[in-house]
């Protein structure tokens, strides 16, 4: 099994392609080792100590590494974490009783004044079909949190979170993109 990587545009972050399906539907933000105990492969890269955080999306794994930290001591075990559990067909996510199991909030569930419907769809369309998919390509993922007083309010994960040109990327690409198609929309922040 070759596992291949990938810079990102966050240098503290390397994207990790398996070469088959990580997540069938969705994405994981883990930011904390507490979080990574859902999951036995997040927390055993996790484990490496030089871990901040680790995200899965639908066909890659993104790694983030402490400041000070150097890809070329934490990469290889990262690699080897990551050749043995899809080498092994180990699960994603540790399985748990019914009062274990704890559900990420929905993005769905926000303040949104109902008012605001179709300006909040145009929203949510364009996030999925132009944002997301391109932040994908870079190891992350921007999640939609709210609609208020002409704010768009975001939530960068993965590579994005963190990320010395997520500002940018907000503000001169996505805050673009949104003022262009949808009027109403006057700022985007991160949260």
């Amino acid at each position: 099994m070759l596992i291949e990587t990938e810079a990102t545009p966050n240098p503290a972050t390397l994207k990790f392609l398996p070469g088959r399906v990580v997540m069938d539907a969705g994405t994981r933000d883990f930011a904390s080792p507490e979080e990574a105990e859902a999951s036995p492969l997040a927390a055993a890269i996790f484990g490496l100590g030089d871990v901040v955080g680790v995200f899965f999306g639908r066909d890659f794994v993104s790694v983030s590494i402490a400041p000070g930290a150097q890809w070329s001591d934490v990469k290889p075990d990262v690699l080897a974490i990551l050749l043995d559990h899809f080498s092994a067909g180990m699960p994603l996510f540790a399985p748990g009783s019914a009062a274990g199991i704890s559900v990420p909030a929905d993005d769905a569930a926000t303040d949104d004044d109902p008012a605001d419907a179709e300006i909040v769809a145009q929203i949510r369309e364009l996030i999925d079909t132009r944002v997301r998919p391109a932040v994908a390509n870079d190891g992350g993922d921007i999640v939609y949190r709210g609609f208020r007083e002409g704010k768009v309010f975001l939530q960068m994960q993965g590579a994005c979170s963190g990320c010395p040109s997520s500002t940018a990327t907000l503000k001169q690409g996505i805050e673009q993109l949104l003022k262009y198609y949808v009027p109403e929309v006057t700022e985007v922040r991160a949260v």
